[in-house]
């Protein structure tokens, strides 16, 4: 088998993925379909959200289980100020792990964001 690429796809069943990282990126999607798909190009990282069908929205619904996107930052409290501008009010705790410090954050959608500052 051979892989050309992997990026990372969230389903958008709220409507409001898409806005939200293009904010908290302050950057424009690469490619955009209006009520279809969105495509970040970021370093190291595609991200693609899609709508999924109605028919298909209670699968993407509620706790995200096991998926996290981890995204490393140069600066953690820089990160965390972003999202404050933005409008999350969530308390986050700054933790201290054996590869750097991290915080949990959530997205619209409830999947688990990892912020990473490296050592």
């Amino acid at each position: 088998m051979q892989v050309s690429t992997v990026f990372v796809a969230l389903a958008d069943p709220i409507e409001n993925l898409a806005e939200f990282y293009q904010v908290f990126f302050a950057l424009e999607p690469a490619v955009q379909v209006p009520q279809v798909y969105t495509e970040f190009e970021l370093p190291g990282l595609r991200l693609g959200i899609f709508k999924p069908k109605p028919d298909h929205h209670p699968e993407f619904m509620g706790q995200a289980g096991s998926m996290s996107l981890c995204i490393e930052v140069e600066c953690l409290e820089a990160a965390i100020e972003r999202l404050r501008q933005i409008g999350y009010t969530t308390p986050l705790d700054i933790m201290t792990a054996s590869h750097g410090r991290e915080t949990y954050a959530y997205d619209p959608a409830g999947n688990r964001l990892i912020l990473h500052e490296s050592h």
